[in-house]
């Protein structure tokens, strides 16, 4: 049956806008009906929550929630809001989607939303003591003096539930009670890649919660996007997941691209994939480098920069940059390969393929290596499903969810290539993920190195850039995993809404579930495996 046809016969209410994606107007008091009905369809149930994204349309606050099928990939986008500015309230669908839980918190943090049901409706990102909900349009920028008022009250949250009368009770919520021992780490340990900080409630030294304390580089980078032009948007993306900086950018300009009708050349759409590839081998080398840096390996750490130079320099000499590249441009690239690209590519293929043996000889068969990984932080594939854990995560579970797989763009449906997935689910096998990706990007530029098209590797376009009124998404493979760009234009020159749907925030929402009953020395070996960059999950 049609999703449309299927969702008119749960809710006959819902409206259907066309105007870009495909979305479904729920009214409030059906939200929560249709959302079970479409989690728990015998059929074709919709049990990946790719993202929840607040917004403010005015008169009212909502949120757009985009779901899609694990079993079918069919994809839907539901819209609900509420008129009730001083009190929003929206039920939580946490209890469907394990997901839910932290994305509710991101828009209760930037809108006030209330959502019933979530147990812990602390700030995410943003100081306890931040005064109002900042991405509100009608916010005043000027009205937050950052008071330091509760510096005690930091363990506790707020819970709202709906009482037998519909009324509204706020409660409080211990997020660790007063008995048990907590221990900070970070924002500033080595082994974190960044300013994250954990709480860890220990049982001697077993791990009995982990509760992630983000926002310490939290830049605003969503609300600054409403005060700029298309194309100043675009630096922006490779501040987010520095390692995935080709690929993040590459999916905000598709995404202005296609909602304002600009066909860019096959010649562009050419680098743009072997890029993305050389982009997830650097960022897999660093993958590899930490995480035997973080169990104690110091040779083997050598070895990853070793080869990663040698993308790096390839990088250098097309875009200019080693670490933040600012070569995709809405049309296309912003230059045209080096004269050099090609050899020197095809030349790091070669090495690679013949240099890789050193890297499982010194590090993957070690005895140290396999007793610490192997049946470690195991994460089910119901688990990577609910929590939205892709990449190299979730299909480390068994979970087949590769965007260039199953939602191709670029020129992924032109080139052969396998999806890495194993079914421990443990951190052996999020390593292993990773270093066979490694071969299969290499595979994937061995077919397109050779067969770039000539032509343009830029069309023009106009000096300012209006989109068309609507709602755009469009979805990318990182080096994490799913970053999607959900973009809303009332037809002006700036975006009305830019949002981006971080792979790496699902996937410090799975620690807890991951490290629970192991050592703490465990925790550090369960999160270099996960593999996190910590602006990805700020913005």
């Amino acid at each position: 049956m049609d999703i449309k046809d299927k969702i008119l016969k749960i809710v006959p209410e819902v409206t259907f806008t066309e105007q870009g994606d495909t979305v479904a107007v729920v009214p409030l008091a059906s939200f929560r009906k249709l959302a079970e009905a479409l989690r728990h369809d015998p059929e074709d149930a919709m049990d990946f929550m790719r993202d929840i994204v607040g917004m403010d349309w005015g008169e009212t606050l909502g949120a757009l929630y985009y779901l899609e099928s694990t079993t079918s990939n069919r994809r839907i986008t539901l819209r609900t809001e509420t008129d009730n500015r001083e009190n929003p309230v929206i039920p939580s669908v946490c209890d469907l989607w394990a997901t839910a839980q932290i994305k509710e918190r991101e828009a209760h943090d930037f809108f006030g939303i209330i959502f019933t049901g979530n147990p812990d409706l602390r700030r995410l990102f943003l100081r306890e003591d931040w005064v109002g909900y900042p991405f509100r349009k009608d916010y005043d920028m000027k009205s937050n003096p950052l008071n330091m008022t509760n510096e005690e009250d930091d363990d506790v949250a707020p819970t709202y539930e709906l009482g037998s009368k519909g009324e509204l009770i706020c409660g409080k919520n211990v997020v660790f009670a007063p008995e048990e021992f907590v221990i900070n780490m970070g924002p500033q340990h080595p082994s974190t890649h960044g300013a994250l900080r954990m709480r860890i409630s220990l049982d001697g030294e077993t791990v009995k919660r982990v509760d992630p304390v983000c926002g310490y580089i939290h830049r605003g980078i969503e609300k600054m996007n409403e005060s700029l032009t298309y194309p100043q948007t675009l630096a922006l993306t490779d501040r987010l997941d520095y390692l995935s900086a080709h690929q993040s950018r590459h999916a905000l300009c598709m995404c202005i691209e296609k909602a304002a009708g600009i066909e860019i050349s096959e010649r562009a759409k050419y680098i743009r994939t072997i890029m993305d590839e050389l982009q997830r081998i650097d960022s897999h080398l660093l993958y590899f480098s930490c995480l035997v840096l973080d169990m104690g390996g110091f040779t083997p750490f050598f070895y990853g920069f070793r080869e990663r130079e040698m993308v790096l320099d390839i990088f250098e000499e097309t875009t200019g940059g080693r670490l933040i590249q600012n070569y995709n441009m809405i049309g296309g690239v912003q230059a045209d390969l080096h004269p050099d690209f090609q050899k020197k590519v095809k030349a790091f293929i070669k090495h690679m393929r013949g240099i890789v043996h050193e890297y499982h000889e010194i590090f993957t068969g070690n005895v140290i290596v396999t007793s610490r990984m192997k049946g470690v932080g195991v994460l089910s594939r119901e688990d990577v499903i609910s929590y939205g854990a892709t990449g190299g995560t979730g299909r480390a579970s068994g979970w087949s969810n590769d965007v260039r797989k199953h939602h191709p763009y670029g020129v992924y449906d032109k080139v052969e290539f396998k999806e890495i997935l194993r079914t421990e689910g443990d951190s052996f096998a999020r390593y292993m993920v990773r270093m066979d990706e490694i071969m299969e990007s290499l595979h994937i530029i061995e077919q397109l190195i050779d067969n770039i098209p000539e032509g343009e590797y830029r069309v023009k376009t106009k000096p300012i850039i209006r989109v068309p009124e609507g709602i755009y998404s469009q979805s990318v493979e990182t080096s994490r995993g799913e970053f999607d760009v959900i973009l809303e234009s009332h037809g002006d020159k700036s975006p009305y809404r830019l949002h981006y749907r971080s792979a790496c925030l699902p996937l410090v929402h799975t620690l807890d579930k991951a490290c629970r009953g192991w050592k703490i020395a465990d925790l550090i070996v369960i999160g270099a495996s996960i593999d996190l960059v910590i602006p990805d999950i700020d913005r």
